[in-house]
């Protein structure tokens, strides 16, 4: 289910992700995969970024995280897993990883252009 409020982690995220923020690659917001949705997709990379907030340090929780990310890297997507503690005290590492990925997925198919 698409959310109208963003937690504030993914709302910093955002602002450095939209608008071909980050290397002049886009990504999309709430980007819905079979009936799970990612939190920010950049459907040229095939690259799915998660944040991940409290709710997701359950046992039961991170059971279904799992499988829910099988599932989407069934479709070729790669994941990027952060915490909102993450964003929140190492942004620059956060993006610095996230850089690097778009990189190395960028060297893997050289015929892909920004967009």
């Amino acid at each position: 289910m698409l959310r109208s409020n963003l937690p504030k982690a993914e709302v910093i995220l955002w602002s450095r992700l939209k608008s071909k923020g980050l290397d002049g690659y886009k990504f999309r917001r709430q980007y819905s995969v079979g009936k799970f949705v990612i939190d920010f997709y950049c459907p040229r990379l095939k690259l799915a970024i998660e944040v991940d907030g409290d709710s997701h340090f359950s046992e039961e929780s991170e059971v279904c995280d799992r499988e829910r990310q099988r599932f989407i890297e069934s479709f070729e997507i790669s994941f990027l897993r952060f915490t909102n503690k993450d964003i929140y005290e190492n942004l620059g590492e956060v993006l610095a990883a996230i850089k690097a990925r778009m990189q190395k997925k960028s060297e893997e198919s050289p015929g892909l252009n920004h967009g």
